[in-house]
């Protein structure tokens, strides 16, 4: 483990999220992501009802978790998530005011 105890980049994130995740045992495989992408929906839905309790630390919390799953995932699978979130704001930036909508 690195023991880096307060990560910068995303690679960084990536790689200490993935390093924990993995020393407990948890390792995300092309064949269990959907058990991974449930956990992913399970801190959202943690998230949702923190907000419906008021309550923004536990709120912030579950985004939190839900971020470092999906990192646990992305060291796992070893995406470059630098890379496909700078590809996919670069798609974001080019569409026109809330695309795909016909009422603004």
């Amino acid at each position: 483990m690195s023991g880096n105890l307060n990560p910068q980049t995303l690679e960084e994130f990536v790689r200490e999220a993935t390093e924990i995740a993995n020393s407990k045992g948890f390792h995300v495989t092309w064949d269990n992501v959907p058990i991974y992408l449930m956990l992913v929906v399970t801190e959202l839905s943690e998230a949702m009802e923190a907000w419906r309790d008021d309550d923004p630390e536990a709120f912030k919390e579950e985004i939190a978790d839900t971020l470092i799953r999906i990192f646990h995932m992305c060291g796992d699978l070893k995406i470059d998530i630098s890379n496909a979130v700078n590809v996919k704001m670069s798609v974001n930036r080019a569409r026109p005011y809330k695309h795909g909508r016909k009422r603004v």
